[in-house]
């Protein structure tokens, strides 16, 4: 992959609000803010480096409390101008903290079990909160089209977001999507292409493009833009300390696809605790992937560094990326945080969408049931302190992923009569 750089951009020539300049993952070399995502020293990831440095601890918190019931609340944290909240986005966020004492019981949890509900994004997935700050991002730079690489999800989040901030959009996803995700791209009037392959094969070829002269003037929010998208992760950490009264969780169980939200939001837990926004205490992260693509968890299990390759296989297709970008990062998460990295078959996956929806009344997609089908595991195996404070990430609508529960339906059919009621045994 060609690394990108933009030599005429510098700190001076776009308002990011707080976000001082772009450091490596790795070696910690920082060049000014631009579309660029990989560095020129070492080829790492870039991410955005911030100055808090002016901000009084309560007077911060005063202003995220008195700001809108969205992501914009935490602008003082995030790359986006300030005056963020008066253009048009679709101002995703401050989502449902659901306290799943139902849940709780069926799994044996005492010390309180949360389900951060990210279905109530406008377009029903967390990737909307990404999007939101990749628009941010794309209008500083000039770009006049949104596109990404995506497993259904995103493409959704980039047209909504595009159609409402006045971009084009082209998105790319893989051709044989549910069909459910593929019509809700869609309908937002932007371009929608099908690659023939899997995720990994659609993410090559934005690759290319991207360095072609055929992508110039596009912002691919998770390629070229990917260091300020992936900062929207971020709030949903913000958001869950918030709502449980300033108080990191004791343990937080995550999904993994690229691994991006799993680090970000252990990000943004650093950094609350840092602005002194919440108490400095243990927490414990844990990935969750279904089984039929599994390369962080089999890493994690084997004690390896490196994150191998796979194939992916499996119903939880908004999961299915087989060479996660941040898979090393997410490894280095777990171990520090005393976490871990695990996975699910699919049959527990339905298993665990019908659980919640049982107990609680949330229909997950399939990236929620393996990571309510997840947490259970991690209980049974004693990995996950039930005497302890659990949140569970659900990422999006089980609509979306209907044909993972497609045998689900009527309970009977009856004759519009008494006595045929009875009969049926439903009296």
């Amino acid at each position: 992959m060609a690394v990108q750089t933009v030599a005429s951009t510098t700190d001076s020539t776009v308002d990011l609000g707080p976000a001082a300049a772009l450091s490596c993952r790795e070696c910690g070399h920082r060049v000014p803010l631009g579309p660029v995502f990989a560095c020129e020293e070492c080829f790492g990831p870039l991410e955005i480096a911030y100055d808090f440095s002016a901000y009084d601890t309560e007077e911060l918190r005063k202003r995220i409390e008195a700001g809108p019931a969205n992501i914009w609340r935490y602008a003082p944290l995030l790359p986006v101008p300030a005056d963020v909240a008066t253009k048009p986005n679709i101002n995703p966020g401050w989502t449902k903290l659901v306290k799943a004492d139902n849940l709780a019981r069926e799994l044996g949890v005492t010390g309180g079990l949360y389900v951060k509900d990210d279905s109530g994004n406008p377009t029903h997935s967390f990737k909307d909160r990404v999007v939101a700050q990749a628009v941010e991002a794309a209008r500083a730079f000039g770009y006049t089209t949104l596109s990404c690489s995506s497993t259904g999800n995103l493409a959704g989040a980039v047209g909504a977001a595009a159609a409402r901030a006045g971009f084009r959009s082209c998105v790319f996803i893989p051709h044989d999507l549910e069909q459910g995700k593929v019509v809700m791209a869609a309908i937002y009037g932007g371009e929608l292409v099908g690659i023939e392959g899997n995720y990994d094969d659609v993410n090559r070829f934005c690759s290319e493009l991207i360095g072609d002269s055929a992508g110039e003037g596009w912002g691919f929010v998770n390629v070229n833009l990917r260091p300020y998208y992936a900062e929207g992760s971020k709030t949903l950490a913000y958001e869950i300390c918030e709502q449980l009264g300033w108080e990191i969780p004791d343990q937080l169980v995550i999904p993994i696809a690229s691994g991006s939200q799993l680090t970000k939001i252990d990000k943004g837990l650093q950094e609350l605790i840092k602005l002194g926004l919440v108490e400095d205490k243990p927490y414990k992260i844990f990935g969750a992937q279904a089984e039929g693509c599994s390369p962080v968890s089999v890493a994690y299990k084997e004690g390896h560094d490196v994150v191998r390759p796979q194939k992916p296989n499996t119903i939880a297709k908004s999961l299915a990326i087989g060479n996660p970008a941040d898979g090393p990062y997410v490894l280095d998460v777990a171990r520090r945080t005393g976490g871990a990295v695990e996975d699910v078959t699919d049959e527990q996956v339905v298993d665990a969408i019908k659980l919640l929806a049982r107990t609680e009344g949330i229909f997950a997609e399939t990236a929620g049931g393996v990571t309510v089908g997840v947490t259970k595991k991690l209980i049974e195996n004693g990995l996950i302190d039930p005497a302890k404070s659990v949140v569970v990430l659900n990422t999006g609508d089980g609509l979306k992923t209907l044909d993972a529960v497609a045998g689900t339906g009527l309970t009977a059919t009856i004759r519009p009569n008494l006595e045929s009621f009875r009969e049926a045994g439903l009296a």
